[in-house]
C-alpha cells in the first residue's frame, strides 16, 4: 500500500516546510471532531460544537497553535473557510440536524474578514439546506473581540442572517461583561475553570449561580464547560445551568456514527424519577398564555397583521427558526412607522432594510421547570420586561405575566395552607418533601433531617381515647416550637404521631443537646397523662396491632436523625428517604430513643 508523502515526514518537517500550504496539507489530515451539548433536565443533545483534530499530524501542539501559524502565513481565511464547511456538511448528514445547532468557533482576527467569511458560510447552508438559525458562533475571548472596529457590524449581519452567537470561555477572558450589555448574544458558556471541582468549591457555586441568574435575566441560556465528574454535573444542575458539554457527558469523536441522540441517564443522576411534576410547574402551566408568535426573519407586514388582529395585545414573542425564544416585539416600536406618512412603506423598503429582528427586545428565559419565587425575581431584576419566556426542552412553551405569577405564587401559598395539620397548624407531607429536596441541594453547610415517632401510642390512644391523643400530639409540637425558632429551622407534621424537624448549619452536638432536652421534657409532660397507678407501674394493658392484650411500656418519642454534611449534593428524595426510615428503626430499638447517622452509614 503507498503512503502519502505527507505521512511519511515527520510532522515537524512538514510544518517547517508548510509555509502558504497550510490549507493543502489540511485537506489531507485535519478532521472535525463534534462534541455534544446536552440538555441538563432531560439529557437530549440540543446541538454539537465542532472542534480541530488532526494538527499533531503536521507537528502543532493545539488548535490555536495551528491557528497562530495560518495567521503569520495569511492562511487564517482559507483555512477556516474549509474546516466550516467541512463541518456543516457533516452536520447536515446527521439524522437529526434540523433540530440541533451547530456551535463553530469564530477566531477574532476574521472580523474585519468576516463578511467574506460569512458569504461562504451561507453558501455552504445553502448547499446543504440548513436554516442559519441551527449555526451558532461562540466568540472566544483569547481575544478582545469588541475592541476590533468592524465586530459590531459583523454581529449585526449574522443576526440578520439569522445566525445564533455565544460567548465563549465565559469568565477569564476580554470584554465578557460588553458583550452581555450590547450584543444580542444567545448562549454563555462558562469556562471549565468555573467548573472544574465546583461541588468542593463555595466560591465558584457562589458566582456559577449569580452568573446563570444574570444571563436568565437577559434571555440568555448558560451552558458550562469541561464537565468531567457526576459531582460537577450536579453543582451545575443544581444552579440551574441550562446545558453541560465534557468527557462525562461524552468525549469529541471524528465518527459519527459514535454520536448518540440522547443521554436520558442525565435525567436520573442523583434524584428519584419524577413520577410527577412539581406543585410550581402545576400552578404555572396553569397560567401559561401561548400567544401567537413571529419568526426573526418573515416580513415585517407579519407583525403589522398580528396586531391588528390582536387589538388588545402589546407583545408578541420573536422565535428564530429553530423555535427558541429571542425575545419579543413591542408595539410601541412601531408606532412611529406606523403612524407617519408612508412609514410601513419605509420599513419595506429593501435599502432602509429593517426586519422584525431589528425591533426585538430582551426578555427574561426560563425553564418550565422553574419555581414560582425564581420567575418573580426575574421579573423584579428586569425593569419593564412585559414578561417572562417559558421553555420546554430549550423550545418556546408560552409566556407569564406578572399578575399570572401572582395568581401562582398566591394559590402555591394557599396550597401550602391547605397542607397545614389543623392540630398542631405545622406543615404537611408536600412541604417536608419540598425541604429535604431544597436542603439536599444546598450542600453549603450541614443539613440534619429528624424523624421524630412516638413509641406505644396506639395502646395510650385506645386506653385514653383521642382527645388525650391529641393532647399528647399537641404537646409535643409545642415543644419543638420552643426549641427549634429561628430562621431557618423546618418543623413538619408528617401525620399522626410522626414529626420531622429540619436544621441547616448546627453541629452535631449542638442538635443533641436541645433533642436531648426535648425528649426529656416530652417524657416528663406525657407521664402526668397517665393515672397514678399506671405511672408507678411503668406500665400499661392494651392491646397490640394483631388484637393480643399485653403490657406496653409508657409512651415515648424516638428521634432518628441523619446527617447530610457539607460538600454532600443530593438530589434524590428516595435515597434520602430510606436512609431517614432506617435510622428512624435503630432509634425506636435503642435504649435513649435518640440516633444519629450520616447520609451512606445505615445499614
Amino acid at each position: 500500500m503507498r503512503m502519502s508523502s505527507a505521512a511519511v515526514l515527520e510532522p515537524g518537517v512538514v510544518r517547517r516546510y508548510a509555509g502558504d500550504q497550510l490549507v493543502t496539507l489540511g485537506k489531507l489530515v485535519l478532521e472535525n471532531a463534534f462534541q455534544p451539548i446536552v440538555e441538563v433536565a432531560t439529557g437530549s443533545v440540543f446541538g454539537y460544537e465542532s472542534l480541530l483534530r488532526g494538527h499533531e499530524r503536521i507537528g502543532f501542539s493545539s488548535p490555536p497553535e495551528l491557528l497562530d501559524e495560518a495567521q503569520q502565513a495569511g492562511q487564517l481565511l482559507a483555512l477556516e473557510q474549509m474546516m466550516s464547511g467541512r463541518a456543516l456538511a457533516k452536520f447536515a448528514t446527521l439524522p437529526d440536524y434540523s433540530s440541533a445547532t451547530l456551535f463553530l468557533n469564530l477566531d477574532v482576527r476574521l472580523i474585519r474578514q468576516g463578511h467574506e467569511f460569512l458569504e461562504r458560510v451561507l453558501h455552504h447552508l445553502r448547499a446543504a439546506e440548513i436554516a442559519p438559525s441551527s449555526v451558532c458562533f461562540e466568540f472566544s475571548e483569547r481575544f478582545d473581540n469588541t475592541s476590533v472596529p468592524e465586530f459590531a457590524d459583523l454581529v449585526a449581519d449574522m443576526r440578520k442572517a439569522g445566525f445564533k452567537l455565544a460567548i465563549d470561555d465565559f469568565g477569564v477572558g476580554h470584554g465578557e461583561m460588553k458583550l452581555l450589555c450590547d450584543f444580542p448574544v444567545d448562549y454563555l458558556k462558562i469556562d471549565r475553570h468555573f467548573v472544574s471541582a465546583i461541588d468542593r468549591n463555595p466560591r465558584k457555586r457562589h458566582l456559577v449561580k449569580n452568573i446563570v441568574n444574570i444571563a436568565h435575566t437577559l434571555g440568555i441560556r448558560v451552558i458550562a464547560e469541561g464537565i468531567e465528574t457526576e459531582s460537577e454535573f450536579l453543582a451545575c444542575r443544581e444552579y440551574g445551568v441550562d446545558l453541560v458539554q465534557g468527557y462525562f457527558i461524552a468525549k469529541p469523536t471524528t465518527f459519527l456514527t459514535e454520536l448518540q441522540p440522547a443521554f436520558p441517564h442525565l435525567a436520573d443522576i442523583g434524584r428519584a424519577r419524577r413520577s410527577s411534576q412539581s406543585l410550581d410547574e402545576i400552578l404555572i402551566r396553569k397560567q401559561i398564555e401561548r400567544l401567537p408568535t413571529v419568526f426573526e426573519n418573515d416580513a415585517i407586514d407579519s407583525v403589522f397583521e398580528l396586531f391588528r388582529r390582536n387589538p388588545r395585545q402589546a407583545f408578541f414573542p420573536v422565535l428564530n427558526a429553530n423555535g427558541e425564544p429571542r425575545g419579543v416585539i413591542n408595539e410601541y416600536h412601531l408606532k412611529e412607522f406606523i403612524y407617519q406618512p408612508f412609514g410601513r412603506d419605509l420599513l419595506k423598503n429593501k435599502v432602509y432594510e429593517r426586519s422584525i429582528a431589528h425591533f426585538v427586545e430582551r426578555a427574561p428565559i426560563i425553564g418550565l421547570d422553574a419555581e414560582a419565587e425564581e420567575l418573580m425575581s426575574l421579573f423584579a431584576n428586569m425593569e419593564n420586561s412585559a414578561c417572562v419566556i417559558l421553555t420546554e426542552n430549550m423550545r418556546y412553551a408560552g409566556v407569564v405575566s406578572a399578575a399570572s405569577l401572582i395568581k401562582v405564587v398566591n394559590e402555591k401559598q394557599l396550597k401550602i395552607a391547605q397542607d397545614q395539620n389543623p392540630l398542631t397548624s405545622l406543615p404537611g407531607n408536600r412541604a417536608v418533601r419540598d425541604f429535604m429536596q431544597e436542603a439536599g441541594r444546598d450542600d453549603e453547610e450541614s443539613r440534619f433531617f429528624c424523624y421524630c415517632d412516638f413509641d406505644n401510642f396506639k395502646p395510650f390512644n385506645d386506653h385514653y381515647g383521642f382527645q388525650k391523643g391529641d393532647h399528647a400530639i399537641s404537646l409535643f409540637a409545642a415543644l419543638m416550637k420552643r426549641y427549634f425558632f429561628s430562621e431557618g429551622d423546618f418543623l413538619g407534621h408528617i401525620g399522626g404521631d410522626d414529626f420531622f424537624i429540619g436544621i441547616r448549619d448546627w453541629t452535631r452536638e449542638e442538635l443533641d443537646e436541645i433533642l436531648e432536652r426535648l425528649l426529656s421534657d416530652f417524657h416528663g409532660d406525657v407521664i402526668e397523662l397517665y393515672s397514678e397507678e399506671e405511672r408507678a407501674s411503668g406500665r400499661i394493658r392494651g392491646h397490640d396491632r394483631s388484637g393480643r392484650e399485653r403490657d406496653f411500656p409508657l409512651l415515648r418519642c424516638s428521634i432518628g436523625v441523619l446527617e447530610l454534611p457539607k460538600g454532600l449534593l443530593l438530589d434524590d428524595i428516595g435515597r434520602i428517604s430510606v436512609e431517614i426510615a432506617s435510622v428512624k428503626a435503630t432509634a425506636k430499638e435503642s435504649e435513649g430513643g435518640l440516633v444519629f447517622s450520616s447520609f451512606g452509614e445505615t445499614k
